[in-house]
């Protein structure tokens, strides 16, 4: 199969070519391994390869809606039994560690029947919304390069928007799919907390903050996947109503006319690019050329408060899985990267009432935006405030690392916690995206669509998120979008 035929194909297209007989599974495998070899050098965007134990799955009898499709996972929190994960860790990666068994989001996946040739790029535990860990490296942009392709799934989302595979495994804590997608072109959908599992290990992670799904070509793979994913397990904290009909089914349905809110107004302040400004200036006029009622809207959530209780969340994420590296596979603290050891630190430091008070917020946050929902039904907004940023761009400053590390050895944790340096941190580290945080501290669901691309090229996505559990009607509108303002044609020139 050449790379110019499997590249005109999203997931669903190459399985119906597979059951058809068209291709083989091992024909879009090798296709895939094929543009993998040629590509990945420039983009770095998979770091581990699965192509035997992809190869011995090709012969295999294949069922499920994704049977024979050419598949990557993300080395964090998709674990494949016998194959060493990472988590974009050097501790992980120097030990070899590779977990018994799958995790349970990789179960459903084989049982779609999807080929998991490689496992992607991701900053170490997902910490960051760049991908450039000091294990593997920066992942790339193929829209360009020197820019990075968003975090943390930024391996995934750059494999797929190169044509490596048409749609890749990705999670999302404060932005990790949506933001990704918006920066390479592609649909990125996060569902609703406990909609995918986490398990088997744990029901929920981060208090039901993060989510794993996909990021895809297609608006009909990513709900096709979501079909297949999406339920309750064993560990799960609560059960979710099933939904309405399937969500490859409402893709396609003819969309109600929608209230929509936007807004251009960063939560925590920051300033927001023209470029930003204009792709939501476009998006309004689309969707009102569409019937859909527009107008400028605003929750009313404090975003210094919000962005409060996102450290909150980060910091005891690291806390925990710099924890559990240090038991599972024996790694040292000088086995992590020096934010990475900050952000644990500041867990540990974070007092159990601080927490409580920051998970109680998150209902508040909830209730705000119920309220809100009752006149709008989606609230829009830019999925970033600017472009991709360049390599390197958002690390760390050296004089506040310096002040951190100074502070640690003099046990002064406590001191950094307070000192509003830690909220200087959180900002620099965000202000290029801040709006997609929401949607985690609340729950709800969110998606990432590609409307907007700049004179020199660069994608920008719009971000729209809805009420609790309403998966559905954002892949409603997201089918009409697509349908309207085809975006699947469009290809980076890497």
């Amino acid at each position: 199969m050449r790379f110019d035929e499997y590249s005109r194909c999203d997931g669903l297209r190459l399985a119906q070519l597979v059951a058809d007989r068209e291709i083989s599974a091992a024909e879009a495998l090798e296709a895939a391994i094929a543009r993998a070899e040629a590509i990945n050098p420039r983009l770095n965007a998979i770091v581990a390869r699965m192509d035997s134990i992809a190869r011995e799955r090709a012969r295999e009898p294949l069922s499920g809606p994704f049977a024979g499709v050419p598949f990557l996972e993300k080395d964090l929190g998709q674990e494949y039994a016998g194959v060493p994960c990472s988590y974009g860790s050097r501790g992980l990666k120097r030990t070899g560690f590779a977990p018994s068994v799958h995790a349970e989001i990789t179960e459903r996946w084989l049982k779609a029947g999807v080929l998991i040739f490689g496992r992607t790029n991701t900053p170490e535990f997902g910490l960051q919304l760049v991908t450039e860990s000091a294990a593997w490296g920066p992942a790339r942009n193929p829209w360009s390069v020197d820019l990075t392709p968003g975090g943390s799934s930024g391996g995934s989302a750059a494999a797929v928007a190169a044509g490596i595979a048409p749609l890749a495994g990705a999670n999302d804590l404060g932005g990790s799919i949506r933001v990704p997608a918006a920066v390479c072109g592609l649909f990125g959908f996060k569902p609703g907390r406990g909609r995918t599992p986490w398990g088997p290990e744990r029901g929920e992670m981060l208090f039901g903050s993060a989510v794993n799904h996909v990021i895809s070509r297609s608006v009909r793979d990513s709900a096709a996947m979501l079909d297949a994913t999406q339920g309750p397990e064993l560990a799960s904290a609560f059960q979710l109503a099933p939904p309405q009909r399937p969500y490859l089914e409402e893709v396609s349905r003819e969309g109600e006319r929608l209230r929509i809110a936007f807004s251009t107004r960063a939560p925590f302040g920051e300033p927001v690019g023209r470029e930003a400004s204009a792709a939501v200036d476009a998006a309004a006029k689309l969707l009102a050329s569409l019937g859909h009622e527009v107008e400028p809207a605003t929750p009313a959530i404090d975003g210094e408060t919000l962005l409060d209780d996102f450290g909150s969340l980060l910091f005891t994420g690291a806390a925990l899985l710099v924890a559990e590296a240090k038991r599972r596979a024996g790694c040292r603290d000088g086995d992590f990267e020096p934010d990475t050891r900050l952000l644990a630190r500041l867990g540990h430091t974070l007092r159990a009432d601080e927490l409580a008070a920051s998970l109680d917020r998150c209902q508040d946050y909830v209730r705000i935006m119920n309220v809100f929902h009752r006149r709008y039904d989606v609230y829009m907004t830019p999925t970033t405030a600017t472009l991709a940023p360049h390599i390197g761009e958002t690390s760390t400053p050296r004089a506040l690392a310096a002040f951190a590390a100074a502070a640690a050895r003099l046990g002064l944790s406590r001191a950094i916690l307070s000192s509003g340096r830690v909220r200087a941190l959180l900002r620099f580290k965000i202000a290029w995206a801040p709006f997609t945080e929401l949607a985690n501290l609340t729950g709800a669901p969110a998606m990432s669509v590609p409307l907007h691309w700049t004179a020199d090229g660069l994608p920008m996505g719009i971000h729209f998120m809805s009420r609790a559990s309403d998966e559905g009607l954002l892949f409603r509108l997201a089918g009409e979008l697509e349908r309207a303002q085809p975006w699947f044609d469009r290809r980076p020139p890497a």
